[in-house]
């Protein structure tokens, strides 16, 4: 049975003790926690397959504030954890200021930039996979009509977003696609009661399928959804189990495998700016006995072609983070 010790608060991260093995890995979740059922708990998933096949141990931090992240980070590389493992894509302030003063350690961060030495920067084309259950959408709606739930209102949400409208108005161009942002602080990632509110409201517009990229907002979506006999569409982690039969599939992202190549590499992980998407497994849409009754032959079908073309080059699914003039909004 693997070991791992997680620190709650403030005042645990400043109760960090000095006698860490040098080679034990760390990570910090974002607000949000651990057990979100989604980005989070994608990342903790990933951390726990590296203890479970190694029997190594890591130390766990789930953040409650924005002001703990340097002072986290800086605790964590003082007690000699390596590499230090980070979720989420407002690090790169406290990040830049620890790295450099830290050098020989490894740091490594999900969904941000930043350019050091010693910092290995994962990203993930949310877009495509977004573009892929837009095409789901499109072939379960009867409709012209689908919606999507994001938590705060950031390019990044913004980039699901807009994959997801340009898959489904491949299928629909005339189709229209409901998008709402659920606040624009940190808190807009934990209110499930406002994801059902705004999922009641698009319902009421006449939407057939909610895609929720919210984080635990999004539980609240996903519940809504099925309580109201429409069908919704999870993230980052496979939520399919959530709702069975309800949830048409969810836009994975492997954050789970970006924590376990990390941890795995140790503090040989390399550094650099790395991009998962559709061509190396980084997105996809989940297929399981969930969701099997749900997808049909012929929109697996267009699944695969619409990912072959991505592959490609054929299909180039817009960058909302690059470029925010979204054209199928």
């Amino acid at each position: 049975m693997s070991f791992t010790k997680s620190l709650l608060g403030a005042a645990a991260a400043l109760a960090l003790t000095s006698g860490a093995a040098l080679a034990d890995p760390a990570i910090i979740f974002d607000l949000g926690g651990k057990f979100d059922k989604s980005f989070n708990e994608a990342a903790y998933n990933g951390a726990e397959r590296w203890a479970a096949e190694t029997g190594g141990t890591y130390r766990d931090l789930e953040l409650q504030s924005d002001a703990q992240r340097e002072q986290a980070l800086r605790r964590f590389a003082e007690n000699g954890f390596n590499p230090i493992v980070m979720t989420g894509f407002l690090w790169p302030t406290a990040l830049e200021t620890v790295a450099k003063d830290f050098p020989d350690t490894k740091f490594v961060v999900v969904d941000a930039v930043v350019d050091l030495p010693n910092v290995r920067s994962i990203i993930f084309s949310e877009h495509e996979g977004s573009y892929l259950v837009g095409i789901a959408a499109a072939y379960a709606s009867e409709g012209d009509t689908v919606s999507f739930v994001g938590g705060m209102d950031v390019p990044l949400i913004s980039k699901f977003a807009c994959g997801y409208a340009q898959g489904f108005k491949s299928v629909k161009p005339e189709g229209k696609v409901i998008v709402n942002m659920t606040g624009t602080t940190p808190a807009a990632w934990n209110d499930p009661v406002k994801g059902g509110e705004l999922t009641r409201a698009q319902i009421a517009e006449g939407s057939e399928v909610v895609f929720a990229a919210a984080g635990g907002t999004g539980l609240g979506v996903l519940q809504t959804a099925a309580d109201e006999g429409v069908l919704s569409i999870g993230v980052d982690s496979n939520q399919n189990y959530l709702q069975p039969g309800s949830v048409l599939t969810s836009m994975v992202k492997r954050v789970d495998n970006a924590v376990y190549d990390s941890f795995a590499a140790g503090m040989d992980v390399p550094t650099g700016l790395e991009i998962w998407g559709v061509a190396n497994g980084g997105v996809g849409a989940a297929m399981d006995e969930y969701n099997a009754e749900l997808v049909s032959d012929e929109m697996k079908a267009a699944l695969e072609d619409a990912e072959a073309k991505i592959i490609s080059g054929e299909i180039m699914v817009h960058d909302y983070t690059t470029d925010d003039s979204c054209p199928a909004f």
